[in-house]
């Protein structure tokens, strides 16, 4: 049980999961920090104009230390942009500023997906927590004490499923929002001529590749809860 080849090949497949769509991102991101945009625009520049652009005056916008450590905080309608992304005017930084803004335009429209995750927001760090741990405390003292399949030690196991559950369920809700920020970002790039001719390619590409670590990491947490699953329904009654 606490060596299974199965997992320890899920782990492997996991970590290249999460690994390569990470190294995509910072090669992409590093090679288009480096191309200088039409505009002279820096980050912060494009983000706040974008910002006006969409009748949204409430979201400052500030530099924050660190490289991609870019989000949008709706609690105190804030804009953090890395120091790079912040006082540069490359593609790469006008393309993550406006990936930014684009979840501030989410959060001014209501957008549900961004309600959905803020929802779920804090159950994450509960249930990625307990939720492994009462799972293997379940598994264990039924493998342990030889218990039948039902009873306190199986709903011990179900509770940390179900919490892992909403962890992973976090991740998948996570896509939707990432993506139609990355779509918001590129219309307002394009529509508003921040960007222009084979510029627009060159975000499309950054913020593709940012695409890529969500969907990845959906992807991972969704296997391992397949995976517990499998070990507490099927395999574990084997």
């Amino acid at each position: 049980m606490f060596y299974d080849p199965i997992y320890m090949m899920l782990a492997i497949v996991g970590m290249a999961l999460v690994f390569i769509p990470q190294m995509l991102v910072k090669s992409t991101y590093s090679k288009y920090s480096k191309v200088r945009s039409s505009t002279g625009m820096t980050g912060a520049q494009v983000a706040e104009s974008i910002l006006r652009d969409n009748g949204i005056y409430d979201v400052r916008v500030e530099p924050i230390q660190g490289e991609l450590t870019d989000h949008y905080d709706p609690s105190d309608k804030v804009i953090k942009l890395s120091e790079n992304v912040y006082g540069t005017n490359s593609i790469a930084a006008q393309g993550v500023a406006a990936h930014e803004v684009g979840h501030a335009i989410q959060d001014s429209k209501g957008y549900l997906p961004m309600k959905m995750r803020a929802g779920f927001f804090p159950l994450v760090n509960l249930g990625q927590f307990l939720g492994p741990l009462l799972l293997m405390a379940g598994l264990g003292l039924r493998f342990f004490l030889h218990t039948g399949f039902g009873g306190l030690v199986d709903l011990l196991a179900l509770i940390g499923i179900a919490m892992y559950g909403s962890v992973v369920l976090f991740h998948i809700i996570t896509l939707p929002v990432e993506l139609n920020a990355s779509f918001r970002a590129v219309k307002a790039l394009a529509n508003g001529g921040y960007v222009v001719d084979d510029e627009i390619v060159g975000a499309k590409k950054v913020l593709s590749a940012a695409a890529l670590t969500y969907v990845a990491t959906a992807l991972y947490a969704l296997m391992e809860l397949l995976y517990w699953i499998w070990v507490f329904f099927g395999r574990s009654r084997e």
